[in-house]
C-alpha cells in the first residue's frame, strides 16, 4: 500500500488532522469505499466503529480515540483493531486517509436532508426545477450581448466550425454545437477525444472558428487544443467560467458560471446554462444570414415530412 503523506495535526496533539490540499487528496486509496466494502466481513464491534465513522466523518477526523470509542460503543483497542482491519497502520493513519477522502466535499459523503422520508420526493422535484431555472438565469445574467454578436458574426462567415469539450456536460454541449449549427449550412464538427481535438486544431486556419467549452475553464485538454487552433490563426470562442484559464486565452469569452448545488444525487444543472448559451449563439448566427439559414431549414423540414403524416407543426427533427 502506498505510503500516505504526513499531515500535521490541527487540533489536539496526536488525534486531529488538517484537511489536505487537493494535490494530496488522492495519495492513498479511498478509505471510505474501503470501509463500506469491508464492513460485512468485520466483527460486530468493528462494524459499529464503521457505522459511527461513516455517520459523521468530520467528527471522526478530529475526535480523540476515546471519543471515537464512545461514539461507537466499543473499547479503544477495538478502534485500533478496526483501523488495521481496513488497511491502515493505526488510528492516526485512518484519520489522515479519512481527511484525504473528504477532499471531494461533504456532499459526496453525507446524504442530503429528507432522504428516506416522506418529504424526499416533493423536495427533490422542487429542487431539480429550481436548479434548472437558476442555471438558465445565471446564463442570461452572465452573457453579454456584444460578445454573442461578435461570436455569431464570426461563425456566420467561417469556413469551418469545430467544437471541443471533455467530461459530462461539456461533451454534451459540444455535440449540441454540431446539432445546432449544421442546419444553418455551416461545416461543423465536434469531438471530445483529446488527441483528435489536437489533430483537428492543427488543421484549422484564419477562416475557421473553435467553440471551446468547459464549465470550470480548467480542462487542460480543451485549453491545449484551443491554444493550438489559435496558434494557427483560428478564432477561439470559449463558453466557460469567467476569469478562468480557458477564458483568458479565448478571443471571445462567453462567461457562464453556475455554482454546484449542495446535493450530489441530483444532475448538475450547469449544462442547462451551456445549452442556453449555445441556443442564443445559434439563433444570433442565423439572424446574421437569415435568408440562407431559413432556406437550409426549409429544405430539412421538406425532407423530414416525406413519408410522414405531413404535420409541419412539430420540431425540426424528432
Amino acid at each position: 500500500m502506498p505510503r500516505a503523506k504526513r499531515i500535521h495535526p490541527a487540533k489536539a496533539a496526536g488525534t486531529a488532522v488538517s484537511t489536505p490540499s487537493r494535490r494530496d487528496a488522492f495519495v492513498a486509496g479511498d478509505i471510505i469505499s474501503v470501509i463500506r466494502q469491508s464492513a460485512p466481513s468485520l466483527s460486530p464491534s468493528e462494524q459499529r466503529v464503521a457505522m459511527a465513522l461513516l455517520a459523521d466523518v468530520e467528527f471522526a477526523i478530529h475526535a480523540s480515540n476515546a471519543e471515537l470509542a464512545r461514539s461507537a460503543r466499543v473499547s479503544e483497542p477495538t478502534v485500533t483493531r478496526f483501523s488495521r482491519s481496513v488497511g491502515c497502520r493505526g488510528v492516526r493513519d485512518l484519520k489522515v486517509r479519512l481527511a484525504q477522502a473528504m477532499a471531494v466535499g461533504r456532499i459526496y459523503v453525507e446524504l442530503p436532508p429528507h432522504v428516506g422520508t416522506d418529504l424526499a420526493r416533493p423536495a427533490l422535484w422542487r429542487s431539480v426545477f429550481q436548479e434548472i431555472r437558476r442555471a438558465i438565469a445565471a446564463a442570461e445574467e452572465g452573457l453579454r450581448k456584444e460578445d454573442i454578436e461578435r461570436a455569431a458574426e464570426a461563425i456566420s462567415r467561417c469556413s469551418k466550425l469545430a467544437a471541443f469539450g471533455v467530461g459530462g456536460g461539456s461533451t454534451l454541449a459540444a455535440m449540441e454545437v454540431q446539432n445546432r449549427f449544421f442546419r444553418l449550412g455551416i461545416a461543423v464538427s465536434h469531438t471530445s477525444d483529446p488527441s483528435l481535438m489536437r489533430m483537428i486544431a492543427a488543421t484549422l486556419g484564419e477562416e475557421d472558428v473553435v467553440v471551446a467549452i468547459s464549465t470550470t475553464g480548467a480542462a487542460s485538454e480543451v485549453i491545449e487544443a484551443a491554444g493550438i487552433a489559435k496558434q494557427y490563426g483560428a478564432l477561439v470562442v470559449a463558453i466557460t467560467r469567467p476569469q478562468s484559464r480557458l477564458a483568458s486565452i479565448a478571443d471571445i469569452a462567453l462567461g457562464v458560471h453556475v455554482p454546484e448545488a449542495p446535493d450530489a444525487l441530483k444532475p448538475t444543472a450547469s449544462r442547462y446554462a451551456l445549452l442556453a448559451a449555445i441556443d442564443l449563439l445559434a439563433a444570433s448566427t442565423a439572424y446574421c444570414k437569415p435568408l440562407e439559414a431559413q432556406t437550409r431549414m426549409r429544405r430539412i423540414k421538406y425532407e423530414l415530412l416525406k413519408g410522414t403524416d405531413g404535420n409541419s407543426n412539430g420540431p425540426l427533427g424528432d
